[in-house]
């Protein structure tokens, strides 16, 4: 016969408690993105105040642009890796850890979040830089429009009307020094004339009925020889050739560094995103081997 003791204990199972929270943690997410545009937003302006910036960046006479070009993508590499490591590494110590995972799959999950810094920095930049280029075309525009109309305003008090090609025919009927110059019937359309044919250089060589004009009307309004005048308008024809030269090496540069820069951007940003989700990860597995910097991060 058993006896019933005075107190019998019942222990009951303690019911698990599911956590329905989302794995994806935002306000470490949010905290390392802010961590990374501060970096990134230091560092970029410091490297624009020497030059180092696809934005706006020169060379000297005797550097070639393609030096200038790699030395800025490699300072943006820099700071990309910079900033968007520090702020993974934040994002992945600071993410709350699930228990319902393995190893492998914490560290995935600490990797997506550096992913999801790198993703959300350059979204708030992109955001940033369409802002800043609208301001500055609307400011480029208002301020082209105020030059537009105070030179339009200065030309129509002058008589006159811009013209690109203004200088080379003024170059053309410059009087000559030793002689006084016979004035034309017409000199304003005789200018005029000299000008579309001048224009018309720009886009093919001029022929030797135009060149042989040219001398002809040149000498009849500035007292130059055949010869002097022939001369003159060979000048001309060269400094239009020479003009349009320089023009065309700027575009083609231009259009050059505009290649090399985004194609170095989008390899730094490859390579920052691969940064980003390595530190992330490396944040994680401090936070859970419970890793102290005491040197570094000390109480005062």
């Amino acid at each position: 016969m058993t006896i019933p003791s005075e107190l019998d204990v019942v222990v009951a199972p303690v019911p698990a408690v599911a956590d329905n929270s989302s794995y994806v943690d935002w306000p470490a997410i949010i905290a390392g993105i802010v961590i990374a545009s501060a970096i990134s937003l230091v560092l970029l302006s410091f490297g624009s105040a020497i030059g180092l910036s696809f934005v706006n960046f020169h060379a000297g006479p005797d550097v070639p642009v393609i030096w200038i070009a790699i030395a800025a993508a490699l300072w943006l590499l820099w700071v990309e890796l910079s900033s968007f490591m520090a702020g993974a590494y934040v994002t992945g110590r600071m993410r709350r850890r699930h228990n319902d995972a393995t190893e492998d799959e914490v560290d995935l999950r600490d990797g997506v979040h550096g992913l999801l810094v790198w993703g959300g920095a350059l979204v708030i930049g992109g955001l940033l830089a369409l802002g800043g280029i609208s301001a500055a075309v609307n400011a480029v525009g208002g301020a082209a429009a105020t030059v537009t109309q105070a030179a339009a305003t200065a030309a129509d008090d002058a008589g006159a009307t811009l013209d690109p090609n203004a200088y080379f025919v003024d170059t053309l009927f410059r009087p000559s020094p030793t002689a006084a110059a016979t004035p034309a019937a017409n000199p304003t359309e005789l200018r005029a004339e000299a000008g579309r044919i001048l224009a018309q250089a720009v886009t093919g060589p001029v022929n030797d009925a135009d060149k042989a004009y040219l001398a002809q009307v040149v000498a009849a309004n500035t007292g130059l020889t055949a010869d002097e005048a022939t001369a003159r308008v060979n000048e001309v024809l060269a400094a239009v050739d020479d003009a349009k030269a320089k023009a065309a090496a700027a575009a083609e540069t231009a259009r050059k560094t505009g290649i090399v820069a985004a194609f170095l951007t989008a390899a730094s940003l490859l390579v920052s995103a691969v940064a980003a989700f390595w530190a992330a990860q490396m944040g994680g597995n401090h936070r859970d081997n419970r890793t102290v910097f005491r040197n570094a991060f000390r109480r005062v």
